[in-house]
């Protein structure tokens, strides 16, 4: 329970931001992407696959496909094999798509993103800030990612420490457990026991979510 808090409390988060923008998005002319990361499938989780699947959500939201992506994925088939784009081509469209609507990219667990991939992440999207003046990104994670993220960001991130209360958690916990779809696997003994292992772990749990900048006004 200890180490799934942060992952479970940044995800709230980032839903509740991501169902804003969505709600948002029409009334404003704008588009969103998001991106969940997930330890347990770091191997897929390069930079080159997450800018690609930002780039298919962002695409799918506008009208028409920007010429710009049409092209770079045509000449991409008549490769070998059909090779996948470069980050370098990625950015371009991403760049692209921001030009015909506003574009607001949410990340959760960026944590979770494996350690090789982490400096090529945030370096990408640090070009793509600077590259694309109409798009802001939302990012989560726990604390020890920060300083990463101060580094390759050159300044443009503001961070706001999120702790969960304990009468919040206690709560959820109970609600997890009376939705429990196997009762028979439970008895009060155990049950008593997850909730005071919880509940001793509780000042240990955090998230931090990081946003990148200037996110709607009812979101700061």
């Amino acid at each position: 329970m200890q180490e799934r808090g942060p992952v479970l409390t940044s995800l709230d988060v980032s839903s509740f931001v991501i169902d804003y923008l969505c709600d948002q998005a029409g009334g404003q002319d704008a588009t969103v992407a998001c991106f969940y990361f997930d330890f347990a499938a770091q191997k897929d989780q390069s930079p080159t696959s997450i800018l690609g699947c930002l780039l298919k959500q962002l695409v799918f939201g506008l009208e028409e496909i920007p010429e710009e992506v049409s092209k770079a994925y045509k000449g991409r088939k008549s490769a070998i094999g059909g090779q996948a784009p470069k980050i370098s081509a990625l950015l371009n469209m991403l760049q692209a798509t921001s030009y015909r609507k506003r574009a607001f990219i949410c990340i959760d667990a960026v944590d979770e993103c494996a350690t090789e991939h982490q400096v090529k992440l945030l370096d990408s999207l640090a070009q793509l800030l600077q590259r694309s003046p109409g798009t802001r990104i939302f990012v989560t994670g726990r604390p020890h990612i920060q300083p990463e993220m101060g580094r390759r960001l050159a300044g443009r991130v503001a961070s706001v420490s999120i702790s969960p209360k304990r009468d919040d958690i206690v709560a959820y916990v109970k609600s997890r457990l009376a939705a429990d779809t196997t009762p028979d696997a439970m008895d009060s003994t155990l049950e008593g026991d997850i909730q005071r292992k919880v509940e001793s772990d509780i000042s240990e749990m955090y998230v931090e979510a990081t946003r990148l900048p200037r996110l709607p006004q009812a979101i700061h």
